[in-house]
């Protein structure tokens, strides 16, 4: 290199490094002013570390919500999590993230305990492990519900500033904005969208847009108070207590009780749904320990007779597991915030080709059996559509019918295994076989699976089978009881490998199982119907509730009061919405048709009560006695609830304790009995013929 290239070389690397230095002090002089000093003072308080579980929660719902399985569910926890957050991004991306880490947490260690304790049985695996699909919906909504119950307390605290408030503002929106900017909780997040709504241009029908995304009926019956309170003012009552205050009163009561009955009923549950589930865990282990200790069993536990009880006691643990949960979820909160058109049924029902089939199936409009469809969807409180509902009947039909073939196949499978696979010996009670023992055992089933090869299928005679015997290698220097004993054992296993296939009966078998598939969604919402019908006398007493609080103010009428009901009604929603809609066409008839709808003594008086308010008497008359006899209508809930929780516990407790009888009298105690009953005669019947 020459001295020329490197001048040159140091003359533009000084030119460099004196532009840099140039450059680091006009950014240094920068940097120094005092807004971009002020700028940076304040980025210094609010910046969030690189590896906060605030950040990592953020990164977590990106992977999350790009993975196909699990998009699915953040989907639906997004539905539920964004009406209690109020348009809160980032706090749902928070709790929705957490709680799918939270369920992966779970799943997975499961899922390999699952694995270890049942490789050995594919069938089983995959039933365990599609029944873990159930269970991640369980976790999830219960990590759900106990947000929406955290919502639930916060409200009680909410509602106590509201008053204190209140009394300092003596208006009904200043005092819920001054409340609500004091905290950063979910209620207060709720209180700026009630705040919105009331100082809106249009409040009404902004109301009726929250009344459609609030998360619990109370928020809603305390913006309706709002709204009616700011429209109409403040009234006192006798005593010159505000009825604002004792509405909210009303409320706060209301929830108290709520918040009562979803913890005694978490407790009473809470250990339920695991006994549920724990005995499909326990069967390859119970199992294992039978066989090993007991060998007599292993005709049982690896034969037919044992897949089939191991498959009733999974269907039992899944059915028993499904009624445990709709009997704890069954309350007056409504979780399923689903779109009924937007669901996999409806867009399977857009083909052409499956709506024609589907239309079959379904009555026609106007018959008595739509009419009963109808009317069993809202009594259950199901969103779906008929024809949801109706494709859900239809593919559990064809599921069942499926399943049921092959699983009967398996259990030929099973039959077949066992005799090629079990040690070929006597039964031995006291325990198993020496490792000579069981080496000699597995020899004598290997020579048995030759002939059971070459004749399976085959129409062969004992004499034949005999002959094939005496002259195989096998068999070159047996005796002649040795040559008859192998032929009569070879023969019984001859005609068990030739039996196992699909009959006829069968067929009839999986027709019946798919027919009972058809009516299972059926029968599971007159199963939730049932169980919503435990909570009439609640429903009535929340009602008592809404009417005690809108009878005295001002311009409330009895329509209004009927839509209220509307609103909050679960049980009785169907013939409180006709009576509103033919209320304009005559009050006192709409009324007692509503009357004759119904059948519960405690609603009849309500209606009658409302009949009177409609010509005769104003609405506070009408219903003095709510007023007079509120404590005694609290005590009454209190005790209404605990009936109804010890009712709802003692039916669970049957049903989650089902599967573990199940488990270890159907599955142990019993094949020991009678297995080991069936060894003991027949070794003493050996025993005296020998004799």
């Amino acid at each position: 290199m020459s001295n020329q290239v490197v001048f040159y070389i140091m003359g533009i690397s000084g030119g460099l490094f004196v532009f840099i230095l140039i450059a680091y002090f006009i950014i240094q002089k920068t940097l120094n002013k005092s807004d971009v000093k002020r700028i940076k003072q304040l980025r210094a308080g609010t910046q969030e570390k690189k590896f906060t579980s605030d950040i990592i929660y953020q990164k977590l719902y990106i992977y999350f919500i790009r993975i196909p399985f699990l998009s699915r569910y953040v989907t639906k926890l997004r539905r539920r999590l964004e009406i209690i957050n109020v348009d809160d991004e980032y706090l749902t991306r928070k709790q929705t993230a957490k709680i799918i880490l939270n369920a992966i947490l779970i799943i997975v260690p499961l899922t390999i305990i699952i694995v270890l304790l049942t490789h050995n049985d594919f069938l089983l695996l995959s039933i365990l492990l599609l029944f873990e699909l159930f269970l991640i919906e369980t976790i999830m909504s219960g990590m759900v519900d106990k947000i929406d119950t955290k919502l639930l307390k916060q409200q009680i605290g909410f509602f106590a500033e509201i008053r204190h408030a209140y009394h300092e503002f003596n208006m009904v929106e200043e005092a819920i904005y001054d409340v609500s900017q004091k905290d950063q909780l979910e209620i207060s997040r709720q209180g700026e969208k009630i705040y919105e709504i009331l100082t809106s241009d249009d409040p009404e029908i902004e109301l009726e847009k929250y009344y459609d995304v609030a998360p619990n009926s109370y928020l809603k019956e305390f913006a309706g108070i709002s709204y009616l309170t700011r429209e109409f003012g403040d009234r006192t009552d006798s005593n010159g207590a505000s009825l604002y205050l004792k509405n909210l009163n009303n409320i706060t009561e209301e929830m108290q009780l709520e918040i009562l009955k979803r913890d005694k009923l978490d407790y009473v549950f809470q250990s339920l749904s695991v006994i549920a589930i724990v005995p499909i865990l326990c069967i390859q282990p119970l199992k294992s320990w039978a066989v090993n200790n007991f060998s007599f069993t292993s005709s049982f536990y690896n034969g037919k007779m044992g897949f089939i009880a191991q498959l009733l006691l999974v269907i039992a643990t899944f059915i028993c597991y499904l009624l445990t949960r709709k009997l704890k979820d069954n309350s007056s909160k409504n979780n399923d915030y689903k779109d009924p058109n937007n669901c996999w049924q409806m867009k399977i029902y857009k083909n052409p080709i499956v709506k024609k089939f589907v239309d079959l199936f379904i009555p026609k409009k106007g018959t008595k059996e739509y009419k009963k469809d109808v009317n069993l969807l809202k009594d259950a409180a199901s969103k779906q559509k008929m024809e949801a509902y109706y494709i859900n009947r239809i593919a559990t039909c064809i599921a069942v019918f499926v399943a049921s073939l092959f699983i009967f196949i398996q259990i030929h499978n099973v039959a077949i295994d066992f005799i090629y696979e079990n040690p070929t010996s006597e039964y031995n009670i006291l325990g198993g076989m020496t490792d000579k023992e069981e080496r000699e055992a597995i020899l004598l089933t290997e020579q048995d699976n030759y002939f059971l090869d070459k004749f399976k299928n085959k129409k062969i005679t004992d004499e034949e089978l005999r002959a094939e015997i005496k002259f195989s290698e096998y068999y070159e220097e047996a005796t002649d009881e040795e040559i008859d004993a192998a032929t009569e054992r070879i023969s019984e296993k001859l005609k068990v490998v030739n039996k196992e296939y699909l009959k006829w009966v069968e067929w009839l078998f999986a027709c019946v199982f798919a027919l009972a598939g058809y009516y299972a969604p059926k029968w599971l919402l007159m199963f939730q119907k049932i169980m919503r019908k435990l909570e009439i006398e609640n429903e009535v007493m929340q009602f008592q509730t809404i009417i005690l609080m809108l009878m005295k103010i001002e311009r409330v009428n009895v329509e209004m009061i009927l839509e209220w009901l509307e609103r909050y009604s679960n049980i009785f929603r169907e013939p409180i919405t006709r009576c509103v809609n033919n209320y304009e066409a005559g009050a006192w008839e709409a009324l007692e048709e509503l009357k004759n709808d119904i059948n519960d003594e405690q609603m009849i008086r309500i209606v009658e009560g409302l009949q009177s308010a409609v010509e005769k008497i104003p609405i506070h008359e009408a219903f003095d006695e709510l007023d007079n006899e509120r404590e005694y209508y609290q005590e009454k809930r209190k005790e209404s609830n605990e009936r109804l929780i010890k009712r709802k516990g003692m039916i669970g407790k049957v049903i989650g304790f089902t599967p573990l009888v199940g488990l270890f009298v159907g599955y142990l105690i019993v094949p020991l009995v009678v297995i080991g009953l069936l060894s003991m005669t027949n070794t003493f019947s050996t025993m005296s013929t020998m004799m």
